[in-house]
């Protein structure tokens, strides 16, 4: 009887291998900065002769798709109406997810999600489970669409009735302010981002609104729509969300707002009602956003500090906020309290937090203080500015904020290549980017005898 070949058998045959979720979100956002990069390449991208160099464009792909802000040329006067509308699809993309926006195109197309579609999907909007990705999913474009018609309808009223643009003008600038606003992107039409209507609450406003919305993340939102009216019904992570996000934006304009009262550079020229429209926004674009409204290189060391603080922080989960997110910080901020109190279990708002999700906080907590730390020191070595600016520049970039101090375009290339994988990494998170790099997942199959060192 002849033999079966090793390579039928189903003992021969080799697994398939199908990559980790991580993986293809990671891959779908690199896709989405090459396409982007190679546009803003082109020599109609660019006003003037010629066309941008490769770090120009790939700087500002990245930017862009990671909803951050960072910008090492103007935004206004660099690109022209073409690569404008390139970067602008870019904070689309970025802000929806690139995972997202496939499924739903996927959905449009063939009319349901694949099961590989929905894990894909699912990771990256944070769903706690593949029954309510689909929902999710949909949820992000109308709950993103929504609120950027809103705000783009107060600010084309605005632009269109309070300044001197034409209805087109006004609505373009209506337009790209909404999309980026919201995407918590920071990039910004004018010269001085938007230092000029510092003191007009109908510009500010709404785009102050649109940021802690979009940093709020869409289970967030989707919740407060639902039951918006039944406190009762919300999970822990709308609880903690909703009360860390509050308490942030009132201490972060408390802070900025009595630093900078009397700083002849930022806060000092303006009346006291500017004052605090100027703090109170400046403190909403730490959570992720990037406008300015002052002059960010004219802050006092200690305000730099505050910020770098609020900045690595960040905004809500699942949403288009960056930070190691405000829920991540709870969570540690619980721990800490639970193990001083000498308590057994960390309770947090009546339901006790599982011990993975303590080792979940402190790894990204860890890990993103490491990625911070090493970049830091990196670029220091590199120039001659200071430790303070250069720890803004970097924990701005981290925090996909975009915030900067004037120094992005000073930097030699080889830094801004870090801001390049900050960036990345801050939008894809520590732990999803580290699990996109891994070559293989690890299931240990035995436990090892305990031990414990001594702690403090």
């Amino acid at each position: 009887m002849p033999s079966t070949p090793l390579a039928s058998s189903p003992v021969g045959q080799r697994k398939r291998w199908r990559p980790h979720p991580a993986q293809v979100i990671l891959g779908g956002f690199v896709l989405a900065i090459a396409l982007g990069t190679g546009l803003l390449l082109l020599p109609i991208a660019k006003a003037g002769p010629g066309g941008a160099t490769l770090i120009e464009a790939l700087f500002t792909a990245v930017s862009a798709a990671c909803v951050t802000g960072h910008i090492v040329v103007d935004t206004p006067t660099f690109w022209t109406p073409f690569g404008q509308t390139v970067i602008l699809v870019l904070i689309q993309v970025g802000g929806f997810g690139v995972m997202t926006l496939a499924s739903v195109i996927g959905l449009a197309v063939m009319r349901k999600l694949s099961l590989r579609s929905t894990l894909l999907a699912a990771a990256e909007v944070k769903s706690v489970g593949l029954h309510d990705a689909k929902g999710l999913v949909l949820g992000v474009i109308r709950i993103s669409l929504t609120i950027e018609a809103v705000v783009f309808v107060l600010l084309f009223a605005r632009f269109a009735t309070g300044f001197d643009h034409t209805i087109g003008e006004a609505a373009w600038l209506a337009l790209f302010h909404a999309v980026s606003s919201f995407n918590n992107a920071g990039f910004a039409l004018f010269s001085d981002n938007l230092m000029s209507f510092v003191a007009d609450p109908f510009i500010c406003l709404p785009i102050a609104a649109s940021v802690i919305l979009g940093g709020l993340g869409f289970p967030v939102i989707m919740q407060l729509r639902n039951h918006a009216r039944s406190p009762l019904k919300w999970t822990m992570n709308t609880r903690i969300v909703l009360a860390f996000t509050t308490i942030l934006l009132l201490a972060g304009t408390a802070y900025i707002t009595a630093i900078e009262w009397n700083n002849p550079g930022t806060l000092g020229p303006l009346d006291w009602p500017a004052k605090l429209l100027a703090g109170f926004f400046q403190s909403v674009q730490t959570r992720t956003a990037g406008f300015n409204s002052i002059d960010i290189g004219a802050l006092d060391g200690a305000t730099l500090i505050g910020m770098d603080a609020l900045m690595f922080i960040g905004g809500g989960p699942a949403g288009t906020a960056g930070g190691i997110k405000v829920t991540t910080f709870a969570v540690l901020l619980f721990v800490i309290l639970a193990e001083v109190r000498g308590d057994g279990a960390v309770n947090v708002f009546g339901k006790r937090l599982s011990r993975a999700v303590h080792r979940q906080a402190i790894t990204v907590g860890l890990l993103s203080v490491a990625v911070v730390m090493s970049a830091t020191i990196a670029i220091l070595l590199m120039t001659d500015f200071g430790l303070d600016r250069v720890l803004f520049e970097v924990t701005s970039a981290f925090g996909t904020v975009g915030l900067s101090t004037g120094i992005t375009a000073d930097l030699p290339v080889a830094a801004q290549v870090i801001l390049i994988l900050l960036m990345f990494i801050g939008r894809l998170g520590p732990i999803t980017f580290a699990s996109a790099l891994a070559l293989r997942e690890r299931r240990a199959l035995y436990q090892l005898p305990k031990e414990r060192p001594i702690i403090g």
